[in-house]
């Protein structure tokens, strides 16, 4: 299937259930597993991804003015990716690197960039399949073009107007950042050294809760709640306190299928959530944070499940 060279892929995107012009909650809703899918392998992880799309969506929320906004995803993956140039300038300054956000690409003398053929799916299909750490070790500039273009689907031209930027210059991001990627293909795993085991404390403190969880003992983990927790459920609600926070089991003794087993998330101790009796694969995952022995903050995916398609590792498709 060619590309089409036009703008009209967001367009398109929404053209079966376009959401009304002042709706911005439906607007977000929809776009938001794509604006995940573009700000997390711009930072390099999915839980951080998140974050950036929470960051980003509450930002709009106070700028949507649908009498100016003519083409509202344009304008809000133009806030995502800003937002995500923001944690990346943060990130810098507390790590103490110098970080070249405006990386600008030499146009000539340029291979012309396939964007229609076999060597096109060819490239997409590699940038679709790499893990997000890898898309770290390319310029900004080119991490953008490859992600929007390759990854998400996005026009020449209309990613050149989402990065502010023209045709050309896009084209040659491109064309560098396909090759960086298939350089860095060849090479060993450039996938940053995390934990991947509990410590004892932090595995005997999951195997409580996920004891508790799978044998419907919600009355036992209301026993291990703060008074001060805070449960965030992305893309659904926010509660605060142990009263709050408790009716939040009242939803899954309502639900028989799910299982919890302790693990690490992107080096972070949490559940893996399995649906379904013996799933292969996690469905989503839980974080929590500790104090003292007691529960003080949940972040729950379950209503946000492209978070931990990111983080699952990716098999491409049959040739």
């Amino acid at each position: 299937m060619q590309r089409m060279n036009t703008s009209l892929t967001m367009d398109r995107m929404a053209a079966d259930t376009p959401p009304a012009p002042d709706d911005l909650a439906q607007l977000s809703a929809r776009l938001r597993p794509r604006l995940h899918r573009y700000v997390a392998r711009m930072a390099g992880s999915s839980l951080d991804g998140e974050d950036i799309v929470q960051e980003a969506l509450a930002k709009a929320a106070t700028r949507y003015d649908p009498a100016t906004v003519r083409q509202p995803d344009a304008w809000l993956f133009r806030i995502a990716h800003n937002a995500a140039l923001d944690f990346l300038r943060h990130r810098a300054l507390e790590r103490g690197l110098f970080v070249d956000l405006q990386d600008d690409d030499e146009i000539e003398a340029l291979a012309p960039v396939d964007t229609t053929g076999a060597g096109d799916a060819l490239e997409r299909a590699q940038a679709a399949t790499a893990a997000l750490a890898t898309f770290m070790q390319l310029p900004t500039r080119q991490r953008s073009a490859v992600i929007l273009f390759d990854v998400l689907g996005h026009a020449l031209d209309e990613t050149a107007q989402l990065l502010d930027t023209n045709v050309p210059a896009v084209k040659a991001a491109l064309h560098r950042g396909r090759t960086r990627l298939r350089e860095l293909g060849r090479q060993a795993s450039v996938e940053a050294p995390r934990a991947t085991e509990l410590a004892p404390g932090q595995h005997d403190q999951l195997q409580l809760y996920a004891d508790r969880f799978n044998a419907r003992d919600f009355d036992g983990l209301r026993d291990l709640l703060a008074d001060e927790v805070r449960l965030n459920l992305p893309a659904r609600t926010e509660a605060r306190g142990k009263a709050q926070v408790g009716n939040y089991f009242g939803n899954y003794a309502r639900v028989h299928d799910v299982r919890a087993e302790p693990g690490v998330i992107e080096g972070r101790p949490g559940l893996w959530m399995y649906e379904g009796g013996e799933a292969a694969s996690p469905a989503y995952a839980v974080l929590l944070a500790w104090r003292g022995g007691q529960l003080v903050h949940i972040l729950d995916f379950r209503y946000a499940r492209y978070v931990v398609e990111a983080l699952l590792p990716i098999r491409p498709p049959p040739a």
